[in-house]
């Protein structure tokens, strides 16, 4: 048999998720201007719709990735995308803010395990050289999804009112459902995937029946304690937890800063909300292509992994300058270029695939997004409150400290980018 590529076409699948798994994230901002009026909801519990997500989807990150390492991704992927996409079709009939918050909590619960699950695809599907052009691509799809999807969602929205933007946005998401269930296989499951390509993998640290076995093995609580002893793991856990603080105001209060604190007509914010994006997917597209490039040329993975990371963290505290400027133009050339930084530094699940032991690389991408989510359940509430007065500039001071603690924790706390090694437990036949 000849060579093939399959691979790729799993990275076509995850891609195409995550735009799905982005789109229902944030349609919600698009629409929460109309949202607030119609239900006459206050910045504050519109803090708390934001939030709610963030808190399900924290709670259930640990959960999520232990499932993640015992259930079948095709199946796993496929009821997550339903019942992800189901929540979201409803909230187009909700007329209570109380029933508001619990879709949106449901939607976190449900989407909980999805990046676990993508490391976890990846890290079964690709070598290690390709592993941080995997992720850069997988991760740059909430990045160009939303860069196209702003603009049309705001026409949707426009043409069909806030209700019909969210049932469209389940609609997709069933659908997707389905090409999932139909189209994905792990690599011992692929029938047109050849020997060459899996040997490849294999060869390069993916996927093989060993590990494969290991996973099946009984949940062991010693695991779990050691998803928190290592400082390393504490370095990109507090990371991710200040790198997601600027993606979730990009997720969550960009629109409605554009529109109601910077006084933008509504159609105008959907196109020129679209220019951030499509930096951010430029930056993690150059983040992945060139961390991979430097490995392959030799250079140390504390070199290859941590430069994008860290150069991008830096670029992201300039979106305190917006703070300086009342021109449009000013204002989202420093919000592209912090957002771009953003995607730069988009590529920490890396370090998760080559820190993590093997046998709990779930339950690692478990906290790992558990603690990043964190930002989701504490940014978007902490702006609701900043912004009472009417000024938008504490909350973007506050964004841009994180990101400066952020650079910090990856430059002194990560250390050395080297595998954990754990003894291995007693196989209980």
């Amino acid at each position: 048999m000849k060579t093939t590529k399959k691979r790729y076409n799993i990275l076509a699948l995850i891609f195409g998720t995550v735009v799905i798994n982005y789109l229902d994230r944030t349609n919600i901002s698009v629409a929460a201007a109309a949202i607030s009026e119609s239900l006459e909801l206050t910045t504050v519990q519109m803090g708390l719709i934001f939030s709610v997500f963030g808190i399900a989807y924290a709670a259930l990150q640990i959960p999520g990735g232990i499932i993640v390492d015992k259930v079948r991704l095709r199946f796993l992927y496929a009821f997550m995308l339903l019942m992800w996409s189901v929540a979201t079709l409803f909230q187009g009939f909700v007329n209570s803010f109380k029933l508001l918050l619990g879709l949106r909590a449901s939607i976190g619960a449900f989407e909980a395990p999805s990046y676990p699950a993508n490391n976890a695809i990846v890290t079964k599907w690709f070598p290690e050289t390709e592993r941080a052009s995997a992720i850069a691509i997988y991760t740059s799809g909430q990045f160009i999804g939303l860069a196209f999807l702003f603009p049309v969602l705001t026409l949707i929205q426009d043409s069909v009112g806030w209700r019909g933007l969210l049932i469209i946005s389940g609609v997709i998401g069933i659908v997707w459902a389905g090409v999932w269930y139909i189209f994905y296989r792990d690599p011992d499951q692929h029938k047109t995937v050849s020997e060459s390509e899996l040997k490849l993998i294999q060869d390069g640290g993916g996927f093989s029946k060993k590990t494969e076995k290991k996973a099946k093995e009984k949940f062991n609580w010693n695991d779990f304690f050691e998803a928190f002893k290592h400082k390393k793991l504490w370095g990109i856990y507090i990371g991710q937890f200040c790198m997601g603080s600027m993606s979730i105001f990009f997720l969550t209060w960009f629109p409605t800063y554009l529109v109601e604190y910077r006084g933008l007509d509504f159609i105008k914010s959907g196109f020129l909300a679209s220019i951030p994006f499509l930096a951010a997917f430029c930056g993690v597209l150059l983040a992945g292509f060139s961390s991979d490039y430097f490995v392959k040329k030799g250079k140390s993975p504390e070199f290859a992994r941590k430069i994008p990371v860290l150069v991008g963290l830096s670029l992201s505290t300039l979106i305190i300058g917006a703070n300086f400027t009342d021109s449009t133009f000013f204002i989202i050339l420093f919000l592209t270029i912090a957002f771009f930084g953003n995607g730069l530094a988009s590529i920490t699940w890396v370090f998760v695939s080559l820190i993590a032991p093997k046998r709990i690389i779930g339950l690692v991408g478990g906290v790992f997004n558990l603690i990043g989510g964190l930002s989701a359940v504490i940014v978007p509430s902490a702006i609701g409150f900043l912004v009472q007065d009417g000024d938008f500039s504490p909350a973007l001071f506050f964004i841009g400290g994180l990101t400066l603690v952020g650079f910090l924790s990856f430059l002194f706390v990560v250390g050395k980018v080297k595998r954990i090694e754990l003894d291995e437990p007693e196989i209980i036949e």
